[in-house]
């Protein structure tokens, strides 16, 4: 099973983002998206920014993962 991340992302440099999710940072692609900025939320799937998502959605996901020990 795969599972889509919602990170938040800190640096934008070019078509990669530096992303950040539980306190660790990581790159991925944004390629994909169009109009990505500093503080969006993305979900990361396979080291890709598929979608942005909005805050409050981000947090209740995270908070879900988190809950489940996925984080």
């Amino acid at each position: 099973m795969c599972v889509a991340v919602p990170s938040k992302v800190i640096e934008i440099d070019g078509d990669t983002a530096t992303i950040e999710v539980g306190g660790q940072r990581a790159q991925a692609r944004v390629d994909l998206l169009k109009g990505i900025k500093v503080g969006d939320y993305v979900l990361v799937h396979a080291g890709f920014a598929i979608t942005v998502m909005d805050d409050e959605q981000a947090h209740k996901t995270l908070e879900v993962m988190r809950d489940i020990g996925m984080l």
